[in-house]
């Protein structure tokens, strides 16, 4: 089968996302005018109940690869840390070793959570004397760190509820991550025939902040971190007869780091973002949007091993007038409606998208997968069929 830009499907399993972004040509970015110039993601940095265990699921059902460790047997003695990849998409999964360990105490009050979204920068003295000018608070100042493999330069500053940025400049450093860090490699054996990789890069990271506080945090990102608006909903955008939200998109100024921010909305009853705000005790990360060629294969591979997804009714696929506005797409309704996967279009193009439910204990963080084809949305069109599919959820679990 032929993709985009005429590439093979092997061929595109083989381009990076960046690449494809590059090669299309969405963005035009001047870094020098940038006041806190970010590369890309770095890293999605969780704190989990068990380390061990969560980074095997990564592996199983996420078919990332293991990369790198640090714990107690590299000197780490109060905590194990894995560092699992796919593509471009890189996930540090820590969790405390002894019983005084820090992150055992956040662990307690959030559950599993995200508890950095790391940054890759150029210049990390440059983008921390910005972020300070503009009363950002700076939770680790520039430093560098070094080992056998070189030396990466480090900061990082708060952002909403107990989330950070880590900034890194790595580009002199050739280690498996960081220092500290030894290499790790993957001992799960994939399924015969499984694909090279069932996601190639983080498309975006969606916080949840408090009632009030979503535009107090875009105008933080707009001054601190020079991101961009990209995009704005509100009222019947993102409301269902029961429940309602208001989100907004920041993103960097190559739009290759994208964080959408919600919060909650009055309506009739508790809306996901109350659920999540209660359950985590706070604001941060709902949820985390991986980019993938091949949807279709990456959800077959994923349930297989047991991942759970929203479910979808029919009657979505049944609509005439879902029909008439995507046009024709690479995968036919039908299939579509098989595997319960939304399709949305706008003026730039189609996506198709897919959530999972809640990956721990606690109605928290969950993930994503997006193909895009053209489009830079979110799936505006989707967002009615989304939310009535997490209330369902939420009923179930008798959050609603």
């Amino acid at each position: 089968m032929t993709g985009t830009l005429g590439r093979t499907d092997q061929q595109l399993d083989d381009v990076s996302y960046d690449q494809l972004r590059q090669l299309v040509g969405l963005v035009d970015y001047d870094a020098t005018k940038d006041p806190f110039p970010v590369r890309s993601m770095d890293a999605v940095v969780f704190v989990v109940g068990n380390a061990t265990q969560t980074a095997w699921f990564y592996q199983v059902a996420f078919g990332m690869q293991l990369v790198a460790y640090a714990g107690p047997e590299t000197g780490h003695r109060d905590h194990k840390a894995f560092v699992l990849k796919s593509g471009s998409a890189r996930f540090v999964i820590k969790g405390g070793v002894l019983p005084d360990s820090p992150l055992l105490e956040h662990h307690r009050r959030h559950g599993d959570g995200v508890v950095d979204l790391a940054l890759e920068v150029d210049d990390v003295d440059r983008c921390v004397a910005h972020a300070r000018s503009q009363g950002a608070t700076v939770l680790e100042e520039p430093h560098d760190v070094s080992d056998d493999n070189g030396t990466v330069r480090m900061a990082a500053i708060a952002t909403y509820g107990e989330t950070r940025h880590t900034l890194v400049d790595r580009s002199a450093y050739r280690g498996p991550y960081l220092p500290g860090y030894v290499v790790k490699e993957s001992t799960v054996v994939r399924p015969e025939g499984a694909p090279k990789r069932l996601f190639q890069a983080v498309d975006h990271c969606v916080g949840n902040v408090e009632l009030g506080k979503m535009d107090y945090w875009v105008e933080w990102y707009n001054r601190v971190m020079g991101f961009v608006n990209m995009a704005e909903f509100i009222g019947d955008d993102i409301a269902t007869d029961y429940s309602a939200l208001m989100s907004k998109v920041v993103s960097n100024g190559n739009h290759r780091v994208k964080f959408p921010l919600n919060e909650p909305a009055i309506a009739q009853r508790k809306s996901q973002i109350d659920e999540y705000l209660e359950f985590y005790a706070g604001a941060g990360v709902q949820h985390i949007a991986l980019a993938t060629n091949d949807i279709i294969g990456t959800v077959t591979a994923m349930r297989a091993a047991g991942v759970e997804f929203l479910e979808t009714p029919d009657s979505y696929y049944d609509d005439p007038e879902l029909r008439a506005r995507i046009g024709k797409v690479r995968v036919p309704i039908e299939v579509l409606k098989e595997h319960r996967i939304l399709v949305d279009r706008d003026e730039d193009g189609y996506l198709l998208q897919i959530f999972t439910a809640p990956t721990g204990d606690r109605p928290t963080v969950f993930y994503e997968l997006i193909e895009r084809h053209g489009s830079l949305g979110f799936g505006k069109g989707n967002f009615k069929a989304l939310f009535e599919a997490i209330e369902r959820e939420q009923e179930r679990r008798g959050n609603l």
